[in-house]
C-alpha cells in the first residue's frame, strides 16, 4: 500500500486518532510518534509538520480529552438536579463511564500527571478540578455544612474517582462490571461523611494515618 496523502487539519487529526487507539492498546508507555504514523500510512517525518515530539502529541490529545471528560461530567452534573448528592453520584459514575469508554484519551489525560501537574498550561485540565471543587461546595451546603473543606474533600474524590478507573482498566473489576461504581460510590460517601463529621468537631473512631 502506498502513502497516503493528508491535507494539513486531516493529518493532525489522523494522528491524534491513530495515538488514541495505540495508548488504548498499549498504554501510554508503549507508544511512539513512529508508530503512530506509521497506522496512519505516512513517512516517519511526517508528524513533525504538528507536533514538535512525542510529548507534544500526547499534550494535544490529553486536551481534547479534558474538553470532551468536562462536557460529559458537566452533563452529569446538570446543575445540581435535584439535589447535589443525586448529581455527585452521576458525575462519579460519568468519570468511570469515561475511562471506559475512552481509554487513550484516559491514560494521554492522566497516564503521566503531565497536563493536570502544569495547570497552567491546559485550561482544560484546571477547569476539570475546579467544577470537582464547586461540587463539593454544594454538597457540603447542602448538609448546611462549612465549605472550607471543599477542596480538600474535592481532592480526595478525585484520587478515590483516578484510584478505581486506573484498577478498572487494569482490569481487575473485568469480571463484575458494576462493581467499580459500587466501590467508588461507597468511597465517596464515606469521603463526605467523614467531612460531614469532621465540620462537626466528630472525632473520628479510625484516626488518619
Amino acid at each position: 500500500m502506498g502513502r497516503r496523502s493528508y491535507h494539513h487539519g486531516r493529518l493532525r487529526e489522523a494522528l491524534l486518532t491513530a495515538a488514541r487507539a495505540l495508548i488504548s492498546e498499549r498504554g501510554l508507555a508503549g507508544f511512539t510518534l513512529a508508530e503512530a504514523a506509521k497506522r496512519v500510512g505516512v513517512t516517519g517525518a511526517a508528524p513533525y509538520r504538528h507536533f514538535a515530539d512525542r510529548d507534544a502529541l500526547v499534550a494535544a490529545l490529553a486536551q481534547d480529552g479534558f474538553t470532551h471528560f468536562n462536557a460529559q461530567l458537566g452533563r452529569a452534573w446538570d446543575g445540581g438536579k435535584p439535589d447535589p448528592v443525586a448529581a455527585l453520584r452521576r458525575r462519579c459514575e460519568a468519570y468511570l463511564d469515561f475511562a471506559r469508554a475512552e481509554p487513550g484519551l484516559y491514560r494521554a489525560m492522566f497516564g503521566d500527571a503531565g497536563p493536570a501537574r502544569r495547570p497552567t498550561e491546559n485550561a482544560a485540565a484546571r477547569t476539570t478540578f475546579e467544577d470537582l471543587v464547586r461540587s463539593t461546595v454544594e454538597v457540603l451546603r447542602y448538609f448546611h455544612a462549612p465549605e472550607g473543606d471543599a477542596e480538600t474533600l474535592g481532592v480526595q474524590i478525585w484520587a478515590m474517582s483516578h484510584g478505581v478507573a486506573d484498577l478498572m482498566l487494569g482490569g481487575h473489576f473485568s469480571d463484575r462490571p458494576d462493581e467499580a461504581f459500587h466501590v467508588l460510590g461507597a468511597g465517596v460517601a464515606a469521603l463526605v461523611e467523614g467531612a460531614l463529621r469532621a465540620s462537626l468537631g466528630v472525632k473520628p473512631v479510625f484516626p488518619a494515618f
